[in-house]
Order: structure tokens, then C-alpha cells, then sequence
């Protein structure tokens, strides 16, 4: 900024802290950046469109369900324990850990209950995700279900056409625009999940860690299962 306030002729000279100054004024933080993804789907619009009136109108007796998995979730143990905090003074955590390997968890988020539906797995393959579709389908077993996903390859196959053949055809897919997964609602609970069970944990191996996670979808389930109310743009979606 001093470089180019000089090359234009507006000053001869200008001190860091001027610069400083000018841009606290402005109230510019030039050092601060924040990652931001474009969808360059044509069809974003409508897309979204479509799977924002699911929400807000969802079909009278037809269950709208947000599938998606959250991969790469870490068994990490602590090498040594967390410090707890004291007055004054924030808790404190060791930087280093031992991996003791990753999971995979599938889950639904239905849109007008808030109960989840999950599957913990070594892996996220094809033949993964159809077996937590079947969990699906027997979960749901009545007429015409909506499922609202994103375009990951995996969700978008041949295998999954025959899948819904096998079931008379009566998954209807919702696919959000690319890179806009965050339309999807069972990301929000996986939010949650996050920094109830995950941040600043430690577990000794996958085993505990899956205990964890099913014991918190049990208790989500049984006692603050809701439906979430999420605002985009002027639109407020209430399911």
C-alpha cells in the first residue's frame, strides 16, 4: 500500500504505521482470508430451488431424508491428558497424538423429526453406501421417500439406479448444485457431532471411537432429536 501511495504521486513518504492506521479506519484486515468455493453448476438455481421448497413444503407423508457421509473422522489419542482450565487461563492441549486409525460414518437427518439414521464403516465404497441405503429402506419402509444428496460419484451410479429399480423406483434423489453440499442439512449434525464428541477427544482405537459416536446418535435420538431451523438469504427454511 506505502509502495503504491508513492508510485502515484499522492504522497512522498508514508509510515507503516500510517498504513496501519488507514486501513483500521477502513476497517480492512488485508492479513485475514477466508477460503470460498464457486459453483460453476449451470443448473445451480434450480437446484437450489428445488431442494429449498423440499424443505419449506415438505410432500404430506413422504419422508425427506439428508443422506451423506462424514469420512476420515480420526481415533486420535492423546499422548498426554488435557490440561483443564483454571480462572484466567484456558485449557491446554498436547500437540501430539497417536493415529489409531479412521472411520467412515453414513448418516440420514430427517428433515421434519431431526432423528438420525447411522452406519459406521472401515471404508466409503459403492457397496458401502448401498448397504447403508438398505438400512435406509428398511428405516422407511412406507410409499415415496426423498433423499437429498450431493453429486459424489458414489451417489450418482448405475449401481444406485438398480438399487431404487429393486424398490419400485420409490427414492426420489434431490442432488444439491456442486460444491453447495452445505444445502443439505444432515451436514449440520455432523457439525454438532464435531464438537460434542470429536474436538479435543482422545480414543485409544476404532473401537471406542465407534462406541462414542453410536452412544451420542442414540442420545440425539432419544432426547434432543428436532428439526433445524436455517436461514439462507431472505429464506428461512423451517422443516
Amino acid at each position: 500500500m506505502a509502495r503504491v501511495l508513492r508510485e502515484s504521486k499522492r504522497v512522498k513518504t508514508i509510515s507503516k504505521s500510517s498504513v496501519h492506521r488507514i486501513l483500521q479506519g477502513a476497517g480492512l484486515k488485508p492479513h485475514r482470508v477466508r477460503m470460498w468455493c464457486t459453483s460453476t453448476d449451470p443448473d445451480y438455481d434450480a437446484k437450489l430451488a428445488e431442494i429449498t421448497d423440499l424443505y419449506l413444503d415438505p410432500p404430506a407423508g413422504e419422508p425427506v431424508l439428508c443422506v451423506d457421509e462424514k469420512t476420515g473422522i480420526q481415533a486420535l489419542g492423546q499422548i498426554h491428558p488435557l490440561k483443564r482450565p483454571r480462572p484466567g487461563k484456558p485449557g491446554r492441549e498436547e500437540f501430539e497424538y497417536r493415529r489409531n486409525g479412521t472411520r467412515c460414518l453414513f448418516a440420514c437427518f430427517n428433515i421434519r423429526t431431526g432423528h438420525v439414521l447411522g452406519r459406521l464403516t472401515a471404508r466409503r465404497t459403492q457397496e458401502d453406501y448401498l448397504a447403508f441405503l438398505d438400512d435406509v429402506a428398511r428405516t422407511y419402509r412406507q410409499g415415496v421417500v426423498h433423499i437429498v444428496v450431493d453429486n459424489l460419484n458414489t451417489h450418482k451410479s448405475v449401481a444406485v439406479e438398480e438399487w431404487n429399480r429393486r424398490h419400485g423406483g420409490r427414492f426420489r434423489f434431490h442432488y444439491t448444485p456442486t460444491h453447495a453440499s452445505w444445502l443439505n442439512q444432515v451436514e449440520i449434525f455432523f457439525g454438532i457431532l464435531v464438537r460434542r464428541i470429536l474436538k479435543h477427544s482422545s480414543y485409544g482405537s476404532t473401537r471406542l471411537l465407534d462406541r462414542a459416536v453410536e452412544r451420542f446418535v442414540k442420545q440425539w435420538n432419544e432426547r434432543e432429536a428436532h428439526p433445524f431451523r436455517w436461514t439462507y438469504g431472505q429464506r428461512t427454511l423451517v422443516a
